[in-house]
């Protein structure tokens, strides 16, 4: 299978697109798009052609440009199935499980309730690139705006399992925050400190701080670490506590920070 090429495009805030582009066969995907602009002027500037907008959730900040880059390109719109209702001009639906060719590229679709209730993610297993869209973040997760904590932490479980040299892409530039709260759970965690130190030079040289490995990822998000005797510690929970109560009153603590 063809290895893609990842462009990352900072829009708005502090949101990311990103350009996937598959060179055997010219396929071009934008993950997310927030906003037009920014988005054509990165294909014109590397001369590639749109044939695809991959969406993670409903959200404005990550589909406001569907209709125009649609209109603009002629693209396929692809969005997950059981949310295709609030996808605007979805013309592709998929589901979990389903493998559909992005040019060469293969793209695996997993189903990641929780943030949204129709949250998926997009898993290029042959380049080892994982899109996580506002599910997982570096040093982080998404807030539940849709879904329960138990929901979430199986949607977490199922990312972690993954290879952990899979490159995540997170939709936003969140690490630095993240690592605020993260410090105050795992002061002892040696991947943790090294991580936040990496972040802090990274952020003042003003450069994202993803992609991330799922590798460090595992070690230092203590999201990704709800099963822990560690964390469980932190919250004031039994080591061998329900990872999913653990989850429960992280995100909650991590709500109000």
């Amino acid at each position: 299978m063809a290895k893609i090429v990842v462009e990352q495009i900072p829009v708005l805030s502090d949101n990311y697109v990103y350009l996937v582009h598959e060179p055997l066969g010219g396929a071009t995907a934008a993950i997310d798009p927030a906003v037009p602009e920014p988005v054509l002027e990165r294909l014109a500037a590397r001369g590639w052609t749109l044939t695809h907008i991959l969406n993670t959730h409903h959200h404005g900040d990550h589909t406001g440009a569907n209709l125009e880059l649609a209109r603009r390109t002629g693209c396929a719109v692809v969005g997950a199935a059981r949310d295709s209702q609030r996808i605007p001009g979805i013309t592709q639906e998929v589901s979990e499980g389903e493998t559909f060719m992005l040019g060469h590229a293969a793209v695996t679709v997993l189903e990641v309730p929780g943030h949204t209730s129709g949250h998926i993610a997009y898993w290029f297993a042959d380049s080892h690139v994982l899109f996580p869209g506002d599910t997982l973040f570096s040093l982080g997760c998404g807030r539940l705006f849709e879904g329960s904590a138990e929901e979430m932490w199986t949607s977490l479980r199922k990312l972690r399992d993954l290879p952990p040299d899979t490159m995540a892409y997170p939709a936003h530039e969140y690490t630095a925050g993240n690592a605020r709260f993260a410090r105050l759970v795992e002061r002892d965690n040696e991947a943790l400190k090294a991580r936040v130190e990496q972040v802090e030079r990274l952020r003042a040289q003003n450069r994202p701080t993803v992609p991330v490995s799922l590798a460090d990822e595992r070690a230092a998000n203590p999201f990704l670490r709800a099963d822990t005797a560690a964390v469980a510690k932190a919250v004031g929970m039994e080591p061998g506590s329900d990872p999913s109560l653990v989850f429960a009153e992280l995100r909650r603590r991590k709500d109000v920070f």
